[in-house]
């Protein structure tokens, strides 16, 4: 029993976290819980970015080839295809139920992880970053594509998409709160559990020196490999669980400012910390909301959050998480100075 209560007392603040979420639906109209499963959806898209940046040192402009891929999969097998021209070929795809679905979806981003890796095998920091870039912009470019219009619904993407009624975001939209809270919540997990474990250890020396870190005998390329395949897994279980929620995909979720989204997130959290990404996501989604519903800041807002962002930076030079992780014992000295006086 003495583990259970060292581990109640470590992660004490994390339940008390928990608990407060899943009291919420009993006080917030749907509106509100819909927000909230936003900002479950995005933590996760911005933690899976954490572990490639904040944790492995990898640099991605094309993290949005997951997530998209992720969404069209599901929208794509869940309505079906049928007698669809492609290319000339008839092609027809009776619709699938969710839980196989979601076993391609891992499949497929496990895949394009492994993909990218082995196509940039000497390929390294911004280099690497831009070719997961022309990757992104290709399927962006496929998803638009007139010859694959049938199959991705074009510019104006696929849209409808049916969901099992009793996870219905429309219907059922509290049930689906907490299916949000749950997969944010496990994803978190599995993710701190990765990152502790010797393979994380690994992939944080990889950051620091890959040089070293070879020479000791790690091969770079497996451990680069499997933290490519894992964020991609979670990305693309987060396009998943989006387009469950939004029951649409078009073009957009494959393009580059969903990869920027997924970077300021991670920044004005703090890179390598995990809940710093997942804080990100909350802060961005809330305060974009909460600004374009001001009458006075209708057409302005964007210019608002983007000073915002800046000012962010100045006073959370390592996002707020990492911030307050450097300067912690400063501000508690300084509140004990306080309270003795």
């Amino acid at each position: 029993m003495n583990w259970l209560k060292s581990f109640v007392k470590d992660n004490w603040g994390w339940f008390l976290v928990i608990a407060l979420l899943a009291s919420l639906p009993v006080f917030l109209a749907k509106f509100e819980l819909g927000l909230l499963i936003q900002v479950f959806v995005l933590a996760i898209f911005a933690l899976s970015y954490d572990l490639l940046m904040g944790y492995a040192g990898i640099l991605s402009f094309g993290h949005a080839l997951f997530f998209g891929m992720g969404a069209y999969t599901v929208a794509i097998l869940l309505k079906g295809l049928k007698n669809a021209e492609v290319f000339g070929q008839t092609v027809t795809i009776e619709p699938v139920p969710l839980p196989i679905v979601l076993l391609i979806v891992i499949a497929i981003g496990a895949t394009l992880g492994a993909l990218l890796q082995v196509v940039s095998i000497r390929v390294k920091g911004v280099y690497f970053a831009m070719i997961t870039l022309a990757f992104a912009e290709m399927a962006f470019i496929l998803s638009a594509s007139t010859e694959l219009r049938r199959i991705t619904g074009g510019d104006e993407g696929l849209h409808g998409v049916p969901i099992p009624d009793i996870i219905n975001p429309t219907a059922e939209r509290t049930t689906f709160y907490f299916l949000a809270l749950g997969f944010m919540i496990l994803m978190y997990v599995l993710a701190r559990r990765l990152v502790n474990s010797p393979t994380g250890k690994v992939l944080a020396a990889i950051r620091e020196n890959e040089g070293r870190a070879a020479a000791i005998g790690y091969n770079v390329f497996v451990y680069r490999l499997v933290i490519l395949m894992v964020s991609g897994v979670f990305a693309s279980l987060c396009g998943a669980m989006y387009i469950m929620y939004f029951r649409s995909a078009t073009p957009d979720l494959l393009g580059v400012s969903r990869t920027i989204d997924a970077l300021l997130m991670t920044i004005i959290g703090g890179i390598g910390t995990l809940s710093g990404p997942m804080l990100g996501a909350a802060v961005q989604r809330l305060a974009s909301h909460s600004l374009a519903d001001l009458p006075l800041f209708e057409k302005s807002w964007p210019l608002l959050l983007g000073v915002g962002y800046i000012l962010l930076v100045l006073f959370f030079p390592y996002g707020i998480v990492g911030t307050w992780r450097q300067r912690r014992g400063w501000v508690i000295q300084q509140w004990h100075k306080i309270v003795g006086k």
